[in-house]
């Protein structure tokens, strides 16, 4: 949403969705701009009418919809003809530096029951066959994913670890493996997350000072409509 908004043109209407109305209450109060317009949806039951987008973009949200051959058929129904669907997704854990790191550092805090949210749900769904597959079973003709690797950068390894384990679903785990353990398992966490930065680079005076980076990668897939185009909005 902030690449994307300064780059919308004046006459563009962005309606910008989710399925709970306090973050879509944050978000607003972020953003104010009379192009925008925020709303509760569903991305499986979109509450819009066919045809009524040129473009509907989902950010790292396809591998939370229950129904992904569903949500991926109601995208193509609000589409004009012409329209594109952009969306993207987390590669596997293994290609992604600090979930990996925090995964291992979980599963030796928890041997007998390690949690296993991150490579299960944000990194469950990468198969490149499998997206095409569903994308060409939501009706969908002319397909194209890639796949982008980047850098991500976290002020320390206590901020990535904090982000991590608490700010996810992966907190739920921890506390029903242990209520009280989410501090340990946190700076468990970030001790991993520095050790690998440290083996990456080499020993630094100070570990917070230039931030730790982890690499990232994710699969990005384009999916266009067929016919002729013809201009409405943006859904995202």
């Amino acid at each position: 949403m902030r690449m994307l908004w300064p780059q919308l043109p004046a006459d563009v209407t962005y309606v910008a969705t989710d399925l709970n109305q306090p973050m879509l209450d944050f978000a607003a109060s972020a953003l104010r701009d009379p192009r925008v317009r925020w709303q509760v949806a569903d991305a499986t039951d979109l509450p819009f009418d066919d045809a009524s987008f040129d473009v509907v973009l989902c950010q790292f949200g396809a591998m939370f919809f229950p129904d992904r051959v569903r949500a991926f058929s109601e995208a193509r129904r609000v589409l004009a003809p012409g329209g594109t669907f952009l969306f993207n997704v987390w590669d596997a854990i293994d290609r992604n530096d600090f979930a990996a790191v925090i995964t291992d550092a979980l599963g030796a805090m928890f041997p007998e029951n390690a949690p296993r949210f991150l490579p299960r749900t944000p990194h469950g769904y990468h198969d490149v066959a499998l997206i095409r597959q569903d994308l060409t079973d939501a009706g969908f003709g002319s397909i194209t994913i890639e796949t982008v690797t980047a850098q991500s950068v976290a002020p320390s390894a206590l901020a990535a670890a904090t982000a991590y384990c608490r700010g996810t679903v992966l907190r739920t785990e921890i506390e029903t493996r242990d209520a009280g353990a989410l501090d340990e398992a946190t700076h468990r966490a970030a001790a991993a997350i520095a050790a690998a930065a440290r083996g990456r680079r080499g020993p630094r005076p100070d570990p917070g000072a230039r931030g730790d980076r982890g690499r990232l990668r994710s699969r990005g897939a384009r999916a266009q409509q067929d016919t002729e185009e013809s201009t409405r909005g943006i859904r995202r």
